[in-house]
């Protein structure tokens, strides 16, 4: 089977090129895409070659991991299913993870179509809100594994670094399960997507004394402490505000650079959640949560393309020339 992708042939590359994909088997559904999501932090580290699977960083002697199909998320039509694909019918609605591929460093990927999808990651969609609101859905379960990793009661503390969308997710997650929240961020167009109240403030780092704002706010210390970005610099100047059996929720990728003392957690009894990839029962529920309105994802979308000009949108994405946070791929139209 023949698909139209979005391919890294090599570093900072894009393409959208036709590759070969393996026929459907009887456990496959085939979809044909309407929107994919662009996942800026994951797929720019890969377009940049600085990952070799997963969270697997690349490192000298690692094989060269191009070319390679960006992605991993997207909404669109069933076209067929296979013999043993009972619950899904052609015509539906749905999202679609990572999909089989050909001849590419990896035999999977997000952003081709049609895609050869297993029946494992395949959900069917809720009919509100609309389609796109569940395009990224990989990325958003990634942001409630993060707000609802650790244990965290009403009223505790805590802090989220980074306002990409994984941090606006876990904020939204964890004031859900009632927490007071600061969110420290660098972008103010971003943070303006979590209204500052009573309980939740926004902090620019960029505008002066970050640390002393965030002893003003949570002057009773930091129960939790949710890592979106890869900062060991953040983490360790947090890690003095953070109260005796405090939490801290590791998601942003460190590369090589991931060296955290464990002594300095042990002094404090603090305990580490390390978060990624995608449970199928994460996955349901934050579909529940999207289609309840209780994560809000469409707000979050700030540039759409035709796929055909994927090239333009990364370099939007890598250049910021102008302010950018959800990027979408549109599959029916032309460039």
């Amino acid at each position: 089977m023949k698909a139209k992708a979005i391919v890294f042939p090599a570093a900072n590359t894009v393409e959208v090129r036709e590759v070969d994909c393996p026929e459907p088997g009887p456990s496959d559904v085939v979809v044909e895409v309407t929107h994919s999501w662009i996942s800026n932090g994951t797929e720019g580290s890969y377009l940049r070659g600085e990952r070799i699977a997963g969270d697997t960083a690349w490192r000298p002697g690692s094989p060269n991991p191009f070319p390679v199909v960006a992605g991993y998320q997207k909404v669109g039509i069933v076209r067929e299913v296979g013999s043993h694909v009972t619950d899904l019918a052609p015509g539906e609605m749905v999202f679609a993870a990572s999909s089989k591929v050909n001849g590419m460093f990896h035999p999977s990927g997000g952003q081709l179509s049609p895609s050869v999808t297993p029946r494992e990651g395949v959900w069917k969609l809720p009919l509100q809100p609309q389609p796109l609101a569940y395009a990224g859905m990989v990325l958003t379960q990634v942001g409630y594994n993060c707000g609802s990793r650790a244990p965290v009661a009403p009223g505790e503390a805590a802090v989220v670094l980074g306002d990409g969308m994984v941090g606006l997710w876990a904020a939204q997650t964890l004031a859900l399960r009632g927490a007071r929240i600061l969110l420290l961020g660098r972008h103010e167009n971003r943070m303006q997507h979590f209204p500052e109240n009573g309980l939740h403030l926004c902090c620019n780092e960029r505008d002066g004394d970050w640390q002393k704002a965030l002893i003003g706010f949570l002057s009773d210390g930091v129960d939790v402490l949710v890592d979106t970005v890869g900062s060991i610099e953040h983490i360790q100047a947090i890690l003095p505000r953070m109260n005796r059996d405090g939490r801290i929720v590791s998601a942003g990728f460190h590369g090589t650079d991931d060296l955290l003392s464990l002594q300095d957690l042990r002094n404090g009894e603090l305990s580490l959640h390390s978060v990624s990839g995608w449970t199928r029962p994460r996955m349901d529920r934050t579909r529940h949560l999207i289609s309840t309105g209780q994560l809000q994802t469409l707000p979050l979308i700030t540039h759409r393309f035709p796929v055909d000009r994927a090239a333009e949108a990364w370099d939007l994405i890598r250049t910021k020339r102008e302010p950018v946070l959800g990027v979408i791929l549109d599959w029916t139209v032309s460039g």
